[in-house]
């Protein structure tokens, strides 16, 4: 393959192609018919979802790359070695999932007819829905309906990104009056995507689009013009979302942020996606207005249904396929009714979806109201709609809690929450930090301090994930709780660079537990790898076990393809981005990569190194990648409790053992699934919640189950 042979020169995959094959994976579970029927229209969804964000950022910055590619200024960013070249071979990948995406699609709808499930068109109701859906139009969507007559408009309108738009030409039958075209923004947003019709019989669930109703109604909308007939196609525009934070120092980093969201919605398109049956006419007019070039690589043709994305929250009218598990309370948690008490004595690692989120919030809420607690400091990055965390920091302050949160407004996507979250905390009283110019905090830590008899103990967090309720029913995550005093003064020295960095103060320094990105974790990672290639070469037993999202730091790479070749026994889990070429016949050891795509987000981070048989295990929140290790503020973190390390081990283990779920990291991109000893199937998902279960089990505990609504993965 084209890019392989690139990428060999440059000594591994370009990130963007390992990017979509990871979306490939998606894909593979929405084909899967193992998969329940609602689970893989939500893996639709995702896949789209996925490539939304993807055309918005990463081909957004591709092209922006092959822009100064010629230019001789200088710019903040990591160039692509052929932008362009990636940039073809992302069109040509994105054809050809669409057109596998469009047969697993109509795949789909026909085993959602065999259960009488029928998503039907305008043209197949019969006359009691037609009905309903006239009532419905009037009554719902004619007020949340603006439609543009386009070629009347001197300036052409602003398409909003993630809308999905009608195209519609009208016309008479007998052509007696000239075309027109207009456009329709379907109001999804305040509606929805999907409506349940009334169907013919009790055993029947008949759904309708939006899109759909207002088709039906287009008569009615463009009565006044005195045409006869309508034909529409969807279409969306996906915009480059990146913003750009100026060096105005007279301007505050928020308004920077307010200034970049308001350009992000005008931001260059970089993807026309459309019905590619699509009238020509109204086609060729929109790529004139909207200044696309059919040379670009814009210009996406698709099927009749766009913004998949809307298809994870699709209507449950699928028959109930048994009962999902549900999280349950850590057993060291269930034998005292405070957590603070059990954190003070041991160190507990949650371990999430299987763990319940719970005991996190209780310890935050427990600090607001115990009087012995007088500071309360905490990062946040992406925070849940309607946040516990948040309301606990509230009620601590209420309590006359000191509290400060560290609080990233550069989450990508979650920009404008988290301004919203600054404004909230800030009018309570909470002292609120707002990030580190050119670096993001992307560290999950918490420190809460407290005075007993005249002593002052720390306790807290350190977190592979985001401090989310919410996601944390969906994402594989590890969360230590301790009062280790060595790694709470750490979390401390974070926290006092947070509070007193000043531009020009020097990197964080003194950290003796934590390991912090930008300014120590490449370098303890380089020993660390370094120790494990010289035990090999010394013919001692070396191994490293790595478990991240994404792994593309070539200066890394490079250091296991040395550490490979010496003999080091490798085994990764990486779910999305993987640059490295796993399979060389210099290798003394075939390294073993795996990626698993199931029900749940994998995104913990976990490094393991046999250390000469002393293990070193660590839970981090950095993947190796240049932006994490260079331009964050991470945390990794060892697990100094052994019977902790153990268990995350074995959890390893079990992951590595997966022949349902896990797929090959070839050096071809060809996600096969791992089919190892297919007369016991391990699917690792089920296997560690019954893991956990079961341990939890044998320290005589019954688990205390938390009703947490179902829910799935989405990536990032």
């Amino acid at each position: 393959m084209k890019e392989i042979t690139e990428a060999m020169r440059r000594k591994t995959i370009a990130r963007d192609i390992s990017w979509l094959s990871f979306n490939s994976r998606v894909l593979q579970e929405a084909a899967d018919p193992t998969v329940p029927l609602r689970e893989r229209i939500r893996f639709l969804g995702i896949f789209s979802n996925n490539m939304d964000e993807f055309f918005r950022v990463r081909v957004a910055t591709l092209k922006r790359m092959s822009e100064y590619s010629g230019s001789k200024s200088r710019i903040n960013m990591h160039l692509e070695a052929s932008p362009d070249r990636i940039l073809n071979e992302i069109q040509q990948r994105v054809l050809e999932q669409g057109d596998e995406f469009d047969a697993i699609w109509n795949g789909i709808r026909k085993e959602m007819e065999h259960e009488k499930i029928y998503l039907v068109a305008g043209t197949e109701l019969d006359h009691t829905q037609q009905q309903f859906i006239q009532n419905y139009f009037e009554e719902e969507v004619r007020t949340n309906t603006i439609p543009l007559m386009v070629e009347s408009i001197p300036t052409f309108p602003y398409l909003r990104d993630k809308s999905l738009y009608l195209g519609v030409v009208l016309s008479r039958s007998d052509g007696s009056m000239k075309r027109k075209y207009a456009l329709i923004e379907l109001p999804s947003r305040v509606l929805g995507r999907f409506v349940i019709l009334p169907s013919p019989s009790l055993d029947e669930h008949h759904i309708i689009l939006l899109e759909d109703i207002i088709r039906f109604n287009l008569r009615n909308i463009f009565a006044y013009f005195g045409y006869d007939s309508y034909d529409s196609w969807v279409f969306k525009v996906t915009r480059d979302a990146e913003i750009d934070l100026d060096n105005d120092v007279s301007t505050t980093l928020i308004q920077k942020i307010e200034k970049g969201l308001k350009n992000r919605r005008k931001g260059k398109p970089v993807r026309f996606v459309y019905d590619k049956e699509m009238d020509k006419g109204l086609l060729d007019y929109l790529i004139k207005r909207l200044n696309l070039s059919r040379k670009s690589g814009n210009l996406i043709p698709g099927g009749r249904i766009h913004n998949f994305r809307h298809f994870m929250d699709f209507p449950d009218v699928f028959p109930k396929q048994g009962h999902r598990k549900r999280s349950f309370i850590h057993p060291l948690l269930q034998k005292s009714p405070r957590v603070t008490d059990v954190v003070l004595e041991q160190d507990v690692m949650l371990h999430f979806p299987y763990h319940s989120f719970n005991p996190l919030i209780d310890m935050l809420r427990e600090a607001a109201i115990d009087p012995n607690v007088t500071t309360i400091k905490i990062t946040g990055y992406r925070l849940a709609s309607n946040s516990k965390i948040i309301n606990a920091l509230i009620n601590a302050v209420r309590n006359g809690k000191h509290v400060t949160v560290m609080l990233e407004l550069r989450a990508r996507f979650d920009e404008e929450a988290n301004l919203e979250w600054k404004e909230r905390l800030e009018d309570e009283g909470v002292k609120v930090l707002i990030g580190i110019p050119n670096m993001k905090v992307h560290a999950k830590i918490c420190l809460i301090k407290k005075r007993i008899n005249n002593f002052t103990i720390h306790y807290g967090f350190v977190s592979t994930g985001n401090l989310n309720e919410k996601t944390a029913r969906v994402y594989g995550d590890h969360c230590l709780l301790t009062s280790d005093r060595g790694i709470m003064a750490d979390v401390n020295r974070i926290f006092t660079y947070f509070e007193n960095f000043r531009e020009g103060t020097g990197p964080l320094k003194g950290c003796k537990f934590l390991i912090p990105c930008p300014t120590s974790l490449r370098r303890e990672l380089v020993k660390m790898i370094a120790r494990e290639t010289k035990l090999a070469r010394e013919k001692k037993p070396a191994a490293m076990t790595l478990k991240m999202n994404s792994l593309s730091d070539e200066d890394l790479i490079d250091k296991l393809y040395e550490a490979a070749k010496a003999g080091v026994k490798i085994q990764l889990i990486i779910r999305g981005i993987f640059c490295m070429f796993s399979e060389n016949s210099k290798f003394l050891i075939p390294v073993k990569a795996i990626s698993i795509i199931d029900e749940y987000l994998e995104h913990a981070r976990v490094f393991i190194f046999h250390n000469g048989g002393n293990e070193k295990t660590y839970i981090s929140s950095a993947d190796w990648m240049v932006r994490n290790l260079d331009h964050r503020v991470e945390a990794t973190c060892p697990i100094l409790d052994e019977g902790i390390a153990q268990e995350l081990k074995e959890i390893l283990d079990i992951q590595l053992s997966d022949n349902v779920k896990a797929r090959w990291l070839d050096n071809e991109l060809m996600n096969k699934y791992k089919r190892d000893h297919p007369e016991q199937k391990v699917r690792s998902q089920i296997e560690i919640y019954n893991y956990l279960y079961h341990k939890a089990m044998s320290e005589e505990v019954v688990p205390k189950t938390q009703p947490e609504s179902s829910a799935h993965m989405a990536a990032g």
